[in-house]
């Protein structure tokens, strides 16, 4: 059951990350616009692996000193909290704002530059590592992850899952790439926003309520 568990948290997790605060996803939408599938999904498979990489990185920092975040677990979930929800309100306010316009304009070229960008978008977006931070938090205070091997299962499904919006989002634009409207992108930020809030909803209601996380 644990490892469900794991599976399930990490695949959302992970769904949820894949559509960060913007720059990632336009440029893989325009990558698929202004080439093809495969330079699309290059984009996004990059990002799927830089997720697992971070994911791991702060899961394995924080397991191994399980004992201080245990100590102070109250202060990280609050904090996890309040990170969650400042970036599913950025989200909604970026939604608003998002119009045709803010799609970058890149040559098209049959080469590995797509998966350089995302890597370049990726590590310079402080947001991210605020995501993860909080993200890490939450998994290790609730008890999802506890171990190395878990910490490992957890990013892995993280990554699965990341794979699993870029290429539903790849595939919806190389399909329906003469119908897709600033509308309908707004939408899914929306629906982020939704899922991140939630998250941090019940993040901070678990500070009042330990039985939600089976913490005493």
């Amino acid at each position: 059951m644990q490892i469900i568990t794991i599976l399930f948290l990490g695949l959302l997790m992970g769904f949820v990350a894949a559509i960060p605060l913007g720059p990632i996803n336009i440029y893989v939408v325009s990558n698929t616009l202004k080439r093809d599938f495969f330079h699309g999904a290059m984009g996004g498979v990059t990002a799927a692996v830089l997720d697992i990489v971070f994911c791991l990185f702060f899961l394995l920092g924080i397991v191994r000193v399980v004992d201080i975040i245990q100590r102070y677990a109250l202060i990280l979930k609050i904090l996890a909290a309040l990170l969650l929800t400042a970036i599913g309100i950025r989200l909604v306010l970026q939604s608003r704002a998002f119009t045709e316009e803010s799609w970058p304009e890149r040559p098209t070229k049959i080469s590995a530059r797509p998966a350089v960008a995302v890597f370049l978008l990726y590590i310079s977006n402080p947001a991210l590592y605020g995501f993860w931070l909080g993200a890490a938090s939450m998994a290790t205070t609730h008890g999802w992850v506890k171990s190395t091997s878990e910490a490992w299962l957890f990013s892995l499904a993280v990554g699965l899952g990341s794979v699993l919006w870029y290429l539903l989002l790849v595939s919806y634009v190389s399909r329906h790439h003469h119908q897709i409207r600033p509308r309908t992108f707004r939408k899914i930020l929306i629906g982020l926003a939704v899922i991140l809030l939630l998250f941090g909803g019940y993040t901070f209601l678990s500070v009042f309520v330990p039985s939600l996380t089976g913490s005493h």
